[in-house]
């Protein structure tokens, strides 16, 4: 054998080595921003679980504000709905824009829930709707920064498969663009004000 067919032989396993890199690299950054979807997915989990709660024990004092509770209640079916879609599938950014959609429509009617709650005192006083209140801003809180270690990764696949010559192998074996999970309204960014002086 040649010295030079022994180094187009070496050139070879090289470039086949740097493509397998890049394609494992691909693979772990897919794997990155599934796994910080997983949390979110937790911490959207236990906003959904507390909600019904938090509807029954407003219950008891809302009697005239049905359509608010119903509201509640119709916008969490739906983001349970996204939320179950994007699970089985976070890499399809098509379900992930549900999501968000979604979600930021649960932020707004539980906005809108909190506004009439403030005319009804005994609400503020009752023990369970008052520690309900802050699972949910700390669950919040929690989907906040659940929400941002997504975004993080999300980017940095994004930037990994946009680079060159990273951008060939994504192509070829069908690594595509993902959404950033982000609410979508004004008013669904805000941060949920709960009061009870």
């Amino acid at each position: 054998m040649s010295i030079s067919a022994i180094i187009g032989i070496v050139v070879i396993i090289a470039v086949a080595f740097y493509l397998i890199s890049i394609y494992n690299k691909l693979v772990s950054l897919k794997n990155r921003f599934k796994n910080a979807f997983a949390q979110i997915d937790v911490q959207l989990q236990r906003r959904h679980d507390l909600i019904p709660n938090l509807v029954e024990t407003a219950k008891a004092f809302m009697k005239h504000e049905q359509d608010t509770l119903e509201k509640v209640m119709q916008a969490r079916s739906q983001a349970i709905n996204a939320q179950q879609a994007a699970a089985q599938r976070p890499e399809e950014g098509e379900r992930i824009k549900q999501l968000s959609q979604a979600e930021g429509m649960l932020s707004r009617a539980l906005a809108n829930f909190y506004a009439v709650s403030e005319n009804y005192p005994d609400i503020k006083a009752n023990q369970t709707m008052q520690q309900l209140m802050e699972e949910l801003t700390s669950t919040e809180n929690k989907v906040g920064f659940a929400r941002q270690a997504y975004n993080d990764a999300v980017m940095t696949y994004h930037t990994y498969r946009e680079q060159f010559p990273s951008n060939l192998i994504a192509g070829f074996f069908g690594f595509k663009e993902t959404e950033m999970f982000e609410i979508e309204s004004a008013e669904a960014r805000q941060a949920v004000k709960v009061s009870f002086n």
